[in-house]
């Protein structure tokens, strides 16, 4: 089974993985152009957000 994690990056987006590789940037600052993903808006509207990590496990 493929090991999934989500990691918030610091003022950006939740990025998706996938066995340690990015799948998916999904937008958390609302901004987005191309909701759920992430199409930089979060630096021209001066989103700030924690860092953080959450891993699925079996």
């Amino acid at each position: 089974m493929a090991k999934v994690d989500f990691e918030f990056a610091k003022d950006g987006p939740i990025l998706v993985k996938k066995d340690g590789k990015i799948e998916y940037a999904l937008c958390r600052c609302g901004h987005s152009t191309k909701k759920p993903f992430c199409s930089g808006a979060h630096v021209a509207a001066g989103f700030k957000a924690d860092a953080g990590k959450l891993e699925l496990k079996d």
